[in-house]
Formats: structure tokens, C-alpha cells, sequence
């Protein structure tokens, strides 16, 4: 992550001022998803700066080593060679920006990631995931073991009766959702979230970074997702130290609309790796 000016006192009574206009978020989160999408050759392009942007995740009950390292693999190498060769992309280092996974399974994926030769970061989802409801002291446990089994990022689950009560603390990203709920990443919020950020930024000269997770599973998803970042906050924010999408299917259908862009035709299940 870029170094964090944290020197300044915040003042948080402009919150308590704060209010939305519901209407018009409705408006604009309706523009975004109706729009049209680039197409051709400024798509893929689009697609493969998105692939950057995810964080390749698995958190699931059964999660074992061998599909940690299957992950692992598919994050460096998210689209297939000969599609990368054919839109010239092949020697650009493409890789997913993180993987995430649950605090027992970080050494995993941190030695699969440093047999396969790759610096990828290893997130995890430590404090009590999904719900935060677990003792401090327990959550702050679970967080230094998950360091010191190598995760560099942590998707911190806060105790939302902080949030309720109104006693608010610093991050350097702030996440839609677990991608555990009912309802998960949505526009409407989004653009709540990313307005925040925008305030909070012309307020403190602090970058918080954005990431949306839950639900994201097309392709067309993730460039509604690019266009609503850039619009928003601007092309500054169009970076992994900023930007991330939490996701456990979505590289699969961009790398299903790469393989139709080079080639005319949609993949068989057969012709492209699964994590």
C-alpha cells in the first residue's frame, strides 16, 4: 500500500451533516449498469486492466491445500498464454492483484505462490469473518497470525455496532460487504461509499482505497465497476493500491470474453482452466 498521511486530526462532526439524496443515487447507479460498454479491442483492453484489480478469492468451508494452489495459479496466470500473445499482451506481467483466503489457509497460498517464482500479495479475512462478532482480544489474535504466516493485506471485519454507534475509526480501503450477505456489493451503495472517499480526500489530502465484493461475476460487472471508479475519483484511483474487486468467479467469464474477442467464439468449459 502508498504511505498514508495520517498527521492530521480529523474532524468528524461533518458526518453527522451528511445526507443523500436517494433519488438521484438511484438515478446514477441506473446509468451506470444501462450504459453501454466499449467494445472490441478497447473491451479486452478494459478486461485485462480488471483482471488486475481482483482479488482471487476463496472462502470456502471445504477449502483445502490443493485448491488454494490451484488459486494460487490461476492468479498469475489468469489468462491464457496464446491469448495474451495474440492481443500482444504476453510479456506485461498480468496477474490478479491479491488472492484471498481464510487465516488457516495463508501459508498455503503463500508457499504456493513462492514456488510458482510470484510476489502476489496474500490477503486474509481475519476478525471473526464473516460476522465480527468475536472478542477483541480474539480478533486481534487471529490478525497477527495470519501476519505472521505471510498475509501483507487483511480484510479486517469490523464490529458494525461501532459503525451503529457512530464511533468511527480509520482503514485504508473500506469494503461493500463480506460477500457473505443476502445482498452484497450494489451500485447505490457504491456510489455512497466512493462520494465518502471523494469528501474525505478534499477534506484530509487521504487516499482511502475502494472494494467492492460479492456478486460480481460477469465481465460486463467489472467494467461498470471500472467506469463508476473513474468517474467518481478519477483515474488516481485506477490502481491496486487503490482499487480492488473481491471475486471468486468473475476471472473466469473475462477470461471466457477475452477468449471470444481473439478468437470469434465462445470457449467450451474444456478449452480454459478453472481455479
Amino acid at each position: 500500500m502508498s504511505a498514508r498521511n495520517w498527521g492530521t486530526e480529523l474532524d468528524l462532526s461533518w458526518i453527522s451533516k451528511i445526507q443523500v439524496n436517494q433519488p438521484a443515487v438511484l438515478r446514477r447507479a441506473e446509468q451506470i449498469q444501462t450504459r453501454r460498454t466499449v467494445k472490441k479491442e478497447w473491451q479486452a483492453a478494459w478486461l485485462l486492466k480488471a483482471v488486475t484489480f481482483i482479488d482471487l478469492t476463496t472462502l470456502s468451508g471445504d477449502d483445502t491445500s490443493s485448491n488454494v494452489q490451484r488459486l494460487c495459479y490461476k492468479a498469475k496466470y489468469p489468462i491464457r498464454e496464446d491469448l495474451l500473445k495474440a492481443l500482444n499482451m504476453h510479456d506485461k506481467g498480468i496477474t490478479t492483484a491479491a488472492v484471498c483466503v481464510y487465516p488457516a489457509r495463508v501459508s498455503d497460498a503463500v508457499k504456493a505462490l513462492k514456488t510458482a517464482g510470484c510476489t502476489i500479495p496474500v490477503a486474509s479475512v481475519a476478525t471473526g469473518f464473516p460476522a465480527g462478532q468475536t472478542h477483541l482480544k480474539t480478533r486481534l489474535e487471529e490478525i497477527r497470525l495470519a501476519v505472521e504466516d505471510g498475509a501483507t493485506e487483511i480484510d479486517v471485519v469490523i464490529n458494525r455496532t461501532l459503525v451503529l454507534t457512530g464511533q468511527w475509526e480509520g482503514s485504508d480501503f473500506i469494503k461493500t460487504s463480506t460477500g457473505k450477505e443476502t445482498v452484497n456489493a450494489t451500485f447505490p451503495v457504491a456510489i455512497v461509499m466512493l462520494r465518502a472517499i471523494r469528501d474525505f480526500f478534499w477534506k484530509t489530502g487521504n487516499k482511502i482505497g475502494f472494494k467492492p465484493a460479492g456478486g460480481i461475476r460477469s465481465a460486463k460487472d467489472s467494467l461498470a465497476w471500472l467506469s463508476l471508479i473513474k468517474e467518481e475519483l478519477g483515474d488516481e484511483w485506477l490502481t491496486p493500491e487503490l482499487f480492488r474487486i473481491g471475486a471468486s468467479t468473475l476471472l473466469s467469464d473475462i477470461e471466457r470474453q477475452i477468449y471470444h474477442h481473439v478468437t470469434g467464439r465462445y470457449a467450451a468449459y474444456h478449452d480454459l482452466a478453472m481455479c
